[in-house]
């Protein structure tokens, strides 16, 4: 076991876990700290077994970050459509951002989420209810997008965790 190592685990974890709250793949960050890792420790504790769940997992948070925008809008009223909408909205909002230092794409993912959904609803049903009912739903499936990535980054420390005491 090499202080190295268990250092870059560590930091890894801890940013990969800041940018899952910022919005950014810190799933992925955290996987890698996993691998190098297990590199550096010639991977001893670190098997093919742990890395295809690591990687799992990780894949399994974007998956669900971008399905539950979806699913909610339609959940709260809107059409396929809407769904669409809340993807695309949210996707080209996190891109964009707003111009807030650190959380400007979170909220510009959570914004685009809302108004993709509530556009695109509208211009499907043209009632205005329907619409916002739709946006509310987009956004609040990616706030259960946010909470679940978090749960599974807890997921991937603790799999790190007993990787590193193995």
């Amino acid at each position: 076991m090499t202080p190295l190592a268990i250092v870059l685990l560590i930091v890894l974890g801890l940013v990969g876990l800041a940018m899952i709250s910022l919005g950014l793949p810190g799933l992925w960050v955290m996987a890698g700290g996993i691998l190098a890792y297990g590199w550096l420790t010639d991977f001893r504790s670190v098997g093919v077994v742990m890395i295809a769940i690591v990687l799992a997992i990780a894949f399994l948070g974007e998956i669900l970050d971008n399905w539950l925008g979806f699913r909610f809008a339609k959940r709260y009223g809107g059409s396929t459509r809407s769904g669409w909408g809340a993807l695309l909205g949210g996707l080209v909002g996190a891109v964009i951002g707003v111009p807030v230092a650190v959380i400007g794409s979170v909220i510009g993912a959570f914004l685009g989420s809302f108004i993709g959904a509530a556009l695109f609803e509208y211009t499907h049903s043209r009632r205005t209810g329907v619409a916002a009912r739709a946006g509310w739903g987009a956004l609040m499936g990616r706030a259960a997008a946010a909470a679940v990535k978090i749960a599974l980054a807890v997921v991937i420390a603790i799999i790190g965790v007993f990787a590193a005491l193995s």
